[in-house]
């Protein structure tokens, strides 16, 4: 069974890019998948704003992500970029941290303006980690996106079939890397010639 870590990068409590990433965790574990989550805005502050990865909740964190087969990256955009707080943690990773991973970044704001911060913000720095395959992401506006009681959201249902499609790329990448995996470790890997 693959393991998915999502890595929610929002500083608010209770914020709607949070419980998006909750619900398409807990959608992907009802296709079979191991979910775990991330919410770096419980993580020590001093250590994401030094760099130095000390506290034990950021070392499991950071072990989480090593573990990982995929991962599922959201953020709110402020700004026109993703947010800081993200990116304190992605600087703790190892310079190809990501390497053999499959990756769906989602993002939501305020504002179309900021559609592209995805493929001109946090790809880049997904792919310079080392992602094996950063899938097609989406960016969600914040309207379209209904907070629901009991922490769940509802979301328009154009903008729902898209997250389905993206989701599913997802999986289905994640599912196609664990099989050419199993087939690369079932042949012994790579042998010589003669």
């Amino acid at each position: 069974m693959s393991l998915i870590v999502t890595i929610s990068g929002s500083p608010s409590a209770g914020s709607r890019t949070g419980q998006l990433t909750e619900q398409i965790g807990a959608t992907l574990l009802g296709e079979g998948f191991e979910v775990r989550g991330i919410n770096v805005r419980d993580l020590s502050p001093q250590d994401l704003i030094y760099g130095t990865g000390e506290s034990p909740a950021v070392r499991a964190a950071l072990q989480l992500v090593a573990q990982a087969d995929g991962l599922i990256v959201s953020t709110p955009i402020y700004k026109a970029s993703y947010t800081g707080v993200l990116k304190s943690f992605l600087d703790l990773l190892p310079q190809f941290g990501l390497a053999g991973k499959v990756v769906l970044p989602v993002a939501t704001g305020g504002t179309l303006a900021h559609v592209l911060a995805i493929d001109y913000g946090l790809r880049p720095v997904l792919l310079a980690l080392g992602a094996q395959h950063v899938v097609t992401g989406l960016f969600i506006l914040d309207k379209l996106i209904e907070r629901q009681a009991g922490g769940a959201v509802r979301l328009d249902p154009e903008i729902q079939t898209r997250l389905d499609v993206v989701v599913a790329d997802f999986a289905l990448s994640l599912r196609s890397l664990a099989a050419r995996n199993a087939l690369f470790a079932g042949t012994g890997g790579l042998r010589q010639a003669g």
